[in-house]
């Protein structure tokens, strides 16, 4: 039997799911790149930097046995030879490849944001935000820049713990959210103590050593600044020649096919689906990591890969360790006028942190096991209303 070799490089939700996934095929050998010997839960990053967890799961616990490790980044891809280049100056060959590098820190363009803000997008980022932390005084004025789920909770863990704390949202908080659970939120974060600023008001223009000044010329006392302001893509698919959309996610098609080679599939933060990507997600990555995997052992078998269908439930989003906000939400991924506050919305918010790590470990065990809820009807329609558009355009 011959044995097929499938790397995937990033060792997050999407590409740990999609390895466990063809884990018990044998015909297939697998090897997972990733440049850190642990996992990261990165739900938990915000709990690292307030000091209620550490954010590691060791990977013998997530990955399927006989999924090999290699501690190492990619430098490049050369797809023709079907080949990546490692940082230590190895080779790696492969049959299929499962791009899944995620997301990180962005490059912030706002003057001063790189050299004095402090992001929290990876476990290297927190912990050293956690450090700075320890060395400052409680006293000491925190400011977070970004009005998403990241800044709303590392704000409230922050505030929590007795800190001063201004969240600057630049925009809306909390965009996704119904209204009536936005208005919810808010009193969460003025029970905690937290200042915020939202609306076109409330936009950075500038970071200094010791101040964030916003649109309105008005300067902000900030000893600590914290940069959540979203995510940003790593370029390697696109240094190594391969279709990206804008911001860098790798191009495919709805089987997560690369648009450039049918032997590369994406998956996760970094996957950008007939250029319509989905919501950023630890719960987005594991799905699109199965259907990924599900690819491949298609291609193997010589089998038509089928497009992707995923329908959205939720999003969750913890107020401290006391209180949180679980939002449902329409299979179209926007906000019902359904949500659960205070500690049920915190126990759902805490439960699916659990359950993110639990389906890696479930589908180790069981390859093949893990699902999810399927839209059928709206992202289809999306892509018929945007091809009718173009022919007419």
């Amino acid at each position: 039997m011959d044995t097929n070799h499938v790397v995937v490089i990033g060792g997050g939700y999407a590409g740990v799911m999609a390895a466990n996934r063809l884990s018990s095929r044998q015909d297939v050998r697998i090897t997972v790149i990733n440049p850190r010997p642990v996992f990261v839960p990165r739900l938990r990053l915000h709990q690292l930097v307030g000091g209620t967890h550490d954010a590691i799961v060791d990977y013998r616990d997530v990955l399927a046995e006989g999924v090999s490790l290699v501690v190492d980044s990619v430098t490049g891809i050369d797809a023709g030879a079907r080949r990546v280049a490692l940082a230590d100056g190895a080779d790696l060959d492969f049959d299929y490849l499962v791009y899944a590098v995620g997301s990180g820190t962005p490059e912030p363009q706002v003057p001063g944001a790189a050299e004095f803000a402090y992001p929290v997008a990876t476990l290297e980022a927190a912990q050293r935000l956690r450090s700075v932390l320890f060395d400052r005084a409680m006293s000491a004025p925190v400011t977070v820049v970004g009005g998403g789920p990241t800044g709303i909770e590392t704000a409230t863990e922050l505030a929590e713990q007795g800190r001063s704390v201004t969240l600057v949202c630049g925009g809306t908080l909390g965009p996704y959210l119904h209204p009536r659970a936005r208005r919810t939120a808010r009193r969460y974060l003025t029970k905690l103590g937290v200042g915020l600023l939202e609306g076109p008001e409330s936009v950075v223009t500038e970071v200094t050593k010791t101040s964030v000044r916003l649109a309105t010329g008005t300067a902000l006392p900030s000893e600590i600044t914290v940069w959540a302001a979203g995510f940003g893509i790593p370029r390697l698919a696109a240094h190594s020649g391969l279709r990206t959309d804008t911001v860098g996610r790798l191009l495919t098609d709805e089987t997560l096919t690369s648009v450039d080679d049918d032997r590369i599939v994406a998956a996760g933060d970094s996957s950008a689906p007939s250029d319509l990507p989905f919501r950023m997600s630890a719960y987005v990555a594991g799905c699109l990591g199965a259907h990924a995997a599900d690819t491949i052992a298609h291609r193997i078998d010589g089998t038509e890969p089928t497009s992707i269908d995923l329908a959205f439930q939720a999003m969750c989003i913890s107020f401290g360790r006391r209180a949180g906000i679980f939002q449902l939400g329409h299979k179209d991924d926007t906000a019902m006028g359904l949500y659960f506050t205070g500690p049920a919305g915190r126990a759902l918010k805490e439960f699916s942190c659990a359950a993110s790590v639990k389906h890696l470990v479930t589908e180790a065990n069981k390859p093949g096991s893990h699902s999810w809820p399927k839209d059928g009807k709206h992202r289809p329609q999306v892509l018929r209303d945007r091809r009718a558009a173009i022919t007419t355009a």
